[in-house]
């Protein structure tokens, strides 16, 4: 399993800045809790499963098998 970056630079960039807009907290989600902080509870949940692949929910990360 291996987890990276998108590799489009500009939503890297764009995620990010929404990132430390909301101090750390999901761009694309409207409130703030524990479960939207990044890497966000259902980014891990797909992580912990072996035969997900994909990206997280803001297309930030990508894991792959």
């Amino acid at each position: 399993m291996k987890i990276r970056f998108n590799s489009d630079k500009e939503i890297v960039k764009t995620v990010k800045e929404g990132l430390a807009a909301k101090g750390g907290y999901c761009p694309c989600v409207i409130g703030k809790s524990e479960d939207t902080k990044c890497m966000c509870k259902e980014f891990r949940e797909q992580i912990a499963d072996p035969d997900f692949e994909g990206y997280c929910h803001c297309l930030l990360y990508y894991k792959e098998k």
